[in-house]
């Protein structure tokens, strides 16, 4: 049958199961959303107030999801502002896919109005990027497009697309399509020299992140631990991979990790690192990070083979199927010396607060977890209530925390937060932020609102740039260099004028109801919280320094 590009597209998205895509209109890709326009009952589309928002929805429903996430924009500044969305997925391997039009071939590299190369411009934060200037390889650069997506270790892809193509007519045939991720398996014999090294250990410790997340393989890790006695901590990225109210759990590991972690981690004498890619904040000095220790690791990705930290031995391959061949070759072991002495470091090093006489951070998001019994999505912007939601709410579940890890995007939770709860309507979904992540795209309240999306939007308002003004505390010998605010912002009221309900805490006996009031509402709801300007985020351990030498408020 004979199709217009327009149409092509759309029937693309069709044949990937993709239900619900995000993005703004504008005049290069008007062909594209005049045939979405036809096919609303078929894929949802949802407008948001800026295309960043749309990039960090799009990212959010593949976090909670595991599929694909899909946004649009138009040529010039439409697609220019997915760039941060895209870089951020990017870091974080979360499959998305990017569609944008560009100007009509024949106005290619003539300065055309809103003519811009985003193909170009995305190639080092996309997996791949590419423009497509003829109609007969639409249909078969769409496809590619989400193969490159999912397969592999997933990110996202860029498919920019003349308007004339839009335009034009050619032949389409519908195709089946397999939307299982396809992901290498690794070599048994690594998987051996694997089982044997942890035979030999005294004191394994197992380290996870964000690849146990993505590979699905969160069972069998949980079937590891426990069947070789091995504590675990995590990364940013790996919340949830293990659950955080396991007995062998030892919290986060890194800059802002907890004691027991660090000290275990460097105490060990043998690391298992699944899925992860040893980030500057998690290893600290790489020259003492797990001295004592061999390193074991396992990946999709063999980039990720010391690339910041010599191992000793690689297992290359798709997570769940290593961990599922290497279990039949291990016996049940235990280490009740090693247990012991970590279980003393947990006692001795609790994470701890005081909220008696004031709000704080911590206590913000514990109530957040008893309230919700720990079974909501948690999305996050970047800072210190970032951290604190790390430390602070325990997630059972893989895909429950939804955060920026490698990019670190100020304003990324919201627009995630509303992915996430249009991918999962039958979940809660709050978004944790600081009041300066909250100004960066406050703006997709009106998008919550407009498609009445029940988010929880807290908002830790301390009136600071938290993280930076923690930085300049403890570095910087308290030189506050513009990361005061001054103006006074009354979130709760903002969220009122635009349609949602808003709710201001200022003590701790106030917060539970403000919750109760929030989780009953149908529809979004801001809680703004005032907390002190000088509430920090402990443990801390100073860039670049030994991750064990971590400090609190009791070492200050």
């Amino acid at each position: 049958m004979k199709l217009t590009g327009a149409e092509i597209v759309i029937e693309c998205l069709k044949e990937q199961g993709v239900d619900t895509v995000f993005g703004y209109p504008g005049g290069t890709i008007l062909n594209v959303y005049d045939e979405l326009y036809k096919h609303s009952d078929e894929i949802r589309h949802i407008l948001t107030s800026h295309e960043q928002g749309a990039s960090h929805a799009a990212d959010g429903y593949a976090r909670a999801t595991g599929k694909v996430g899909v946004c649009l924009a138009t040529s010039g500044p439409g697609s220019t502002n997915l760039v941060t969305g895209i870089a951020t997925a990017y870091m974080d391997s979360v499959p998305m896919v990017a569609i944008t039009a560009n100007v009509g071939k024949p106005l290619l590299g003539k300065d055309t109005f809103q003519e811009v190369d985003i193909a170009g411009i995305t190639m080092p934060i996309t997996k791949y990027s590419m423009i497509v200037k003829d109609v007969h390889k639409l249909a078969e650069s769409i496809r590619r497009a989400f193969d490159i997506a999912r397969n592999g270790r997933p990110g996202p892809v860029l498919v920019d697309i003349t308007k004339d193509v839009t335009a034009n007519q050619c032949e389409f045939t519908p195709k089946k399509i397999k939307t299982t991720p396809v992901r290498p398996t690794a070599v048994t014999e690594d998987i051996k020299k694997a089982a044997a090294m942890i035979k030999e250990a005294k004191r394994p410790m197992i380290f996870t992140g964000g690849g146990t997340v993505i590979s699905g393989a969160s069972e069998e890790l949980r079937q590891l631990a426990h069947l070789i006695d091995a504590p675990v901590c995590d990364t940013l990225m790996g919340k949830g991979a293990f659950p955080g109210t396991d007995p062998l759990y030892t919290g986060m590991l890194g800059m802002h990790g907890t004691k027991t972690s660090n000290i275990s981690v460097s105490d060990c004498d043998l690391l298992i690192a699944v899925g992860v890619r040893f980030s500057d904040r998690v290893i600290g000095d790489a020259r003492t990070f797990a001295h004592r220790a061999k390193k074991l690791q396992f990946d999709v990705d063999a980039a990720e083979f010391n690339k910041n930290i010599k191992i000793d031995h690689a297992v290359k391959g798709d997570l769940k199927y290593s961990l599922s061949k290497l279990l039949p070759m291990l016996e049940e072991m235990k280490h009740p010396e090693w247990i012991a002495k970590v279980e003393d470091r947990k006692a001795k090093y609790p994470l701890k607060y005081d909220m008696t006489t004031r709000l704080t951070g911590p206590g913000i998001i514990d109530a957040l977890y008893r309230k919700t019994e720990g079974k909501a999505i948690i999305t996050t912007e970047v800072g210190q209530h970032q951290m604190w939601s790390a430390q602070y709410y325990k997630y059972s579940e893989p895909r429950t925390f939804l955060s920026s890890g490698g990019l670190g995007t100020m304003g990324y939770g919201l627009g995630a937060s509303i992915g996430a709860q249009i991918a999962c309507p039958d979940k809660q979904v709050i978004n944790v932020a600081g009041d300066g992540c909250f100004r960066m795209n406050m703006n997709e309240i009106l998008t919550a609102v407009r498609y009445n999306v029940p988010i929880i939007q807290v908002v830790v308002n301390n009136q600071v740039l938290g993280m930076v003004h923690q930085w300049q505390n403890l570095f910087y010998e308290r030189r506050f260099s513009n990361t005061i605010f001054s103006d006074n912002l009354n979130m709760a009221k903002l969220a009122e004028a635009m349609g949602a309900k808003g709710i201001r805490v200022t003590k701790p006996e106030e917060l539970d109801g403000a919750i109760d009031e929030a989780l009953a509402a149908n529809g979004p709801v801001l809680i703004e919280c005032m907390v002190d300007c000088e509430d920090m985020v402990f443990p801390m351990s100073a860039p670049g320094k030994p991750i064990e030498s971590a400090f609190d408020q009791d070492d200050m």
